[in-house]
């Protein structure tokens, strides 16, 4: 039961940072940048961006 209480404290304070804008701002910003990096490093979705690029040259 004590972990449970530290992961239902860790939700409530979670919970009073996401009522602010700025930092939902700055969340969805760095999520944004780190998806933009795994994409890169994903060989699939790399060699797609290497034809688009190819292709246009």
């Amino acid at each position: 039961m004590p972990l449970l209480g530290s992961f239902l404290n860790a939700f409530v304070i979670m919970n009073g940072f996401w009522q602010s804008p700025v930092l939902l701002v700055i969340v969805a910003l760095g999520a944004a940048y780190l998806g933009a990096k795994a994409v890169e490093y994903i060989p699939f979705t790399r060699r797609i961006i290497e034809r688009r690029q190819a292709s246009r040259g």
